[in-house]
């Protein structure tokens, strides 16, 4: 690991621990234990810092949904392939998903676009493409946004669902999961299973 992805490694952290505006580049260079100067040397401003960071937790996962995308699969099947991996994104790097839920609260409008532009839109409008296969009676972005809204809905609810009523242990299984939301999906797109 280089120096700059020292930093970077330890900004997803912080970031995810005290946001955009709680972590100061004083704090980050301490923590890496640098002079702020030499943060700074690497990035021009903190908002470069940011999205690099951000970047950088999301480039390793690129390669995953690309998996979905290329495969020689039904739109059925991709949707399938689609929900695991994001649900896989989603629990193994909990960094990564704090990261992306304090943006979500902080919901700074110039941050958001960085984001939605600079880290997220291939992957966004890959998935709206295959919303247009499944249902190209529906507007594909409110499809898209609803599939990553259905699976981040379930998995940041996940703790407090082992104490309702019906709780089983294998609602905790990610396959078992991916499964549900998958069939929710279909069923609500209104695409019969058979076309698989």
């Amino acid at each position: 690991m280089n120096t700059k992805e020292k930093i970077l490694s330890k900004a997803i952290v912080l970031f995810a621990d005290k946001g955009y505006s709680g972590l100061s580049m004083r704090m980050l260079a301490t923590a890496v234990n640098m002079s702020v100067a030499s943060i700074y040397h690497h990035f021009p401003d903190k908002d470069a810092l940011y999205l690099e960071a951000v970047s950088y937790a999301f480039s390793g996962k690129e390669l995953i949904f690309s998996q979905v995308w290329e495969s020689d699969s039904t739109p059925v099947e991709k949707l399938g392939k689609f929900v695991r991996s994001l649900i896989d994104v989603i629990t193994l790097d909990p960094d990564f998903h704090r990261l992306m839920q304090r943006e979500i609260m902080e919901a700074d409008a110039e941050r958001m676009q960085l984001l939605a532009q600079g880290v997220f839109q291939k992957q966004f409008s890959l998935l709206m493409q295959l919303a247009r296969e499944l249902a190209p009676e529906l507007d594909a972005h409110l499809v898209a946004t609803s599939i990553i809204g259905l699976v981040k809905h379930y998995l940041d609810n996940k703790p407090l669902h082992r104490h309702f009523p019906g709780w089983k242990p294998e609602h905790e299984q990610l396959e078992v999961i991916a499964e549900h939301i998958t069939t929710l999906l279909l069923n609500g797109l209104n695409i019969p299973q058979v076309r698989q």
